[in-house]
């Protein structure tokens, strides 16, 4: 009587569970991670160019010796910054989110200085370094508005009711959003 009992009271907690969201709300925490990690490899991505852009630009130019220091120094910071991806709080990413702005614009000021240097631009593998660097700025906004479209899907989800209880229960915390650089609302103003 007692096994019938206790067999009986796994499948109602068991299906009580499974009408909670729990599953849920796991497939979509893993969404969140899937996306980070999508995030993270074209970062990696990014600074993996980084030394072959320096290395052209080296053997190209006389080139300011300031500028390189500063996109190596710039590229050891990003990829030294780590993000556990089941946290992700908004410190988290913001932490990370900075030290990669860090190196974008330490590139952009790199990408501007070439200009000086015309034989420089005219060298085919300086040339496909920069449409790589420009594809994978392109990849990086991709996947950073996918991981948001994820958090955001995982955070609603987890904040509804009745999920929120099992949410509380089970330790689910809402994750961070990338948001644009400070400043990124204005338009660049171009002149030549």
């Amino acid at each position: 009587m007692k096994s019938i009992f206790r067999l009986l009271s796994i499948t109602i907690i068991a299906a009580s569970l499974s009408s909670c969201g729990y599953n849920s709300m796991v497939e979509k925490r893993e969404a969140v991670s899937r996306e980070w990690a999508n995030v993270e490899s074209a970062y990696q991505r990014r600074a993996d160019l980084v030394p072959n852009l320096v290395n052209t630009v080296k053997g190209q130019a006389n080139f300011e010796q300031q500028t390189l220091t500063q996109v190596i120094e710039a590229r050891a910071k990003a990829t030294s910054v780590q993000v556990d991806a089941s946290k992700l709080s908004e410190e988290d990413v913001q932490k990370f989110q900075a030290a990669q702005d860090e190196l974008k614009g330490s590139l952009s000021r790199l990408l501007i200085t070439v200009e000086q240097y015309p034989d420089l631009k005219a060298n085919q593998g300086f040339m496909e370094l920069q449409a790589q660097l420009e594809g994978t700025e392109n990849r990086i906004n991709t996947e950073r508005n996918r991981f948001n479209e994820s958090v955001n899907d995982y955070n609603a989800y987890i904040a509804q009711f009745p999920a929120v209880l099992t949410a509380k229960m089970f330790g689910f915390t809402p994750k961070g959003y990338f948001h644009a650089e400070a400043g990124s609302e204005k338009a660049p103003t171009v002149k030549f």
